[in-house]
């Protein structure tokens, strides 16, 4: 848009200062012929000679009338008789002289040109392509310039947060199995406590590996016992749900088999576990269920949380239902493009301060 206003505006100067000189141009040499012709028949009549030579053009008509209007003579008698119409006159050009007397008893002459701003038109859409051309070009090269820096930068950051997750993972796996050692030598709360924080920032942790890594890594599905995976990872979150006092009732259908690759079902599962967790009240219950329904298989889970004021704004980049409970915003929105890639139908129902229930509709195949 920005283009077509900047060539628009010289265009539309230059079209109106070409069209006003083109006109009297062709008006001063249409004139010229006029008197031109109108000599010849004045001169005509000062001879005894008994033919006048008519002197013609091929871009111009010429038509003689006499006193009565009748039309003596014209080199085109149908843009003579198009003169009368006025709907034609706009695309003509004319002069019409009044004839002293003459042999020819011609009392008027009328010369005529077909008129057309055609040529200026073309001229002003051929330069106003070129400059925009020009324009266009020049815009998308320092475009591209003044994105080098910025592609630097992103370079950097991308090479930076691939070496810090790779850093990380090292000590946080160190760290899961040592206290997975020591819960099974002893259980205390404190233990507890840092084994919970533990899972949460590996859940982040592995929210945010996918975030950077699933633009450029394939995740080709694969056979899962979905019923197994499932409870293994109810396992894993009951210790961080047993800190607030809830229950996570399980309804799991066994030899579930679902084609889907095994880090986006897990990224799936988490957080949806991680938020019916994080937002329900101490001492209520989380119900997970998992049943073929038609040609679906259907992960069910419901809280009795807070409910969720716009299902809509939940699944978008970096919103947070509650900003006081944490988190990047991130969760949800890989969900959702997780279920887009594998046609996975999302179900969001919720009750304000009553709960949530998230269903998920996987295809069998």
């Amino acid at each position: 848009m920005l283009i077509v206003i900047v060539v628009s505006i010289p265009a539309f100067f230059y079209i109106s200062i070409e069209k006003k000189s083109y006109k009297q141009t062709q008006m001063q040499s249409l004139e010229r012929y006029a008197y031109g012709v109108q000599k010849s028949i004045y001169d005509f009549s000062r001879t005894t000679e008994h033919v006048f030579n008519f002197p013609r053009s091929l871009f111009y008509t010429a038509c003689l009338y006499d006193a009565k209007g009748e039309e003596i003579f014209a080199t085109d008698r149908q843009l003579c008789s198009e003169h009368i119409d006025a709907s034609q006159q706009s695309r003509l050009l004319n002069k019409k002289i009044i004839l002293s007397p003459n042999r020819l008893q011609a009392k008027y002459l009328l010369i005529l040109k077909e008129f057309s701003y055609k040529s200026i038109y073309v001229k002003a859409f051929v330069s106003a392509l070129f400059l925009g051309s020009i324009v266009f070009f020049m815009t998308l090269f320092f475009i591209r310039v003044s994105q080098r820096p910025l592609e630097r930068i992103n370079r950097y950051l991308h090479v930076f947060f691939n070496d810090a997750m790779h850093e990380l993972k090292t000590p946080l796996g160190v760290m899961q199995l040592n206290l997975e050692i020591l819960r099974s030598q002893e259980e205390n709360k404190v233990l507890r406590r840092v084994y919970n924080s533990m899972q949460s920032m590996i859940l982040i942790y592995e929210d945010i590996e996918y975030h950077i890594k699933h633009t450029h890594v394939k995740y080709s599905p694969e056979k899962i016992d979905c019923s197994l995976f499932l409870q293994n990872r109810i396992d894993v979150f009951s210790d961080i749900a047993r800190v607030k006092d809830i229950n996570i009732k399980k309804e799991i259908s066994q030899n579930i088999i679902l084609y889907i690759n095994r880090i986006e079902l897990q990224r799936i599962i988490d957080n949806t576990l991680s938020n019916a967790i994080k937002y329900s009240p101490k001492k209520t219950e989380i119900l997970v269920k998992l049943y073929v329904e038609d040609e679906n298989i259907v992960l069910y889970v419901q809280d009795h949380g807070i409910g969720i004021q716009d299902t809509q704004k939940i699944f978008k980049r970096y919103q947070r239902e509650d900003v006081i409970q944490g988190g990047f915003g991130i969760g949800l929105d890989i969900v959702k493009h997780i279920c887009d890639k594998n046609n996975i139908d999302i179900n969001v129902q919720t009750k304000l301060h009553q709960g949530s229930t998230f269903i998920y509709r996987f295809p069998k195949t």
